[in-house]
């Protein structure tokens, strides 16, 4: 699966990482934020789209010489070159930044082909440069060493784990300016109509504690006031 519902992209753009996050955990998903991942900078927009994924495994010397990156079918390479428009090209790094995962060359080459984005568990080098590139970019630090010191790219969309998230091709990848999440598939188009849900329901109650209301019978909403309230709220928000 390498496209996804439309709508529920949409929907995905305005929700945060940590909504998502509950409505994950109201259905016994517990562990599907990237761990130590970050933005290399802030875009002002999510990340939104399909997993297609990169995995690298231990490098070992006398498979990795640069000459290994003049051969058309690399994976990494590959990788850059079949992410499909839409998608988030996420890489496991095994968590190990002290090799880069990508360099600016690459990464301007996934934005130019239409990407929706990418996250590593490691580094990239030139980082600075990725930052300024109109493609949300996550990653644990920057890292300047080619990834042939410590990586080998061996695998191209396969399931892997990244940042301790199990991630299968087509996973909805969502990220924002805290972290990133990866939704099941099959359950993201709810997931997102919830989030929306939640959401409307988060930016009421932030209005209402901001004029100096409790968040006792607020937020959770336990208080059936409170809810009649949000009705009348959300209809002149047209929410």
């Amino acid at each position: 699966m390498t496209t996804m519902n439309q709508a529920t992209r949409e929907k995905l753009m305005g929700v945060s990482v940590a909504t998502l996050c509950s409505a994950l955990y109201k259905r016994g998903l517990r562990n599907q934020t990237i761990q130590d991942v970050r933005p290399v900078a802030p875009k002002g927009r999510n990340m939104v789209g399909p997993a297609f994924t990169l995995r690298y495994m231990p490098a070992r010397e006398d498979r990795n010489p640069m000459s290994v990156f003049r051969d058309p079918k690399h994976p990494q390479r590959l990788a850059i070159e079949t992410c499909p428009e839409g998608c988030v090209l996420v890489m496991d790094s095994r968590k190990d930044p002290r090799a880069a995962s990508a360099g600016d060359i690459l990464i301007t080459r996934l934005m130019v082909r239409g990407g929706a984005g990418v996250v590593t568990d490691g580094g990239f080098r030139d980082a600075g440069t990725i930052g300024e590139l109109d493609i949300p970019a996550y990653h644990h630090r920057p890292s300047s060493p080619t990834n042939l010191t410590l990586h080998e790219a061996i695998d191209i969309n396969v399931p892997i784990g990244c940042g301790d998230v199990a991630v299968f091709p087509g996973d909805v990848v969502v990220g924002d300016e805290d972290s990133v999440i990866v939704i099941p598939a099959a359950i993201a188009d709810e997931i997102a109509d919830e989030a929306v849900e939640m959401t409307a329901y988060e930016d009421f109650v932030v209005e209402r504690v901001k004029a100096g209301h409790t968040i006792i019978g607020l937020y959770p909403a336990t208080d059936e006031t409170n809810l009649s309230l949000f009705a009348d709220w959300r209809l002149k928000a047209g929410r």
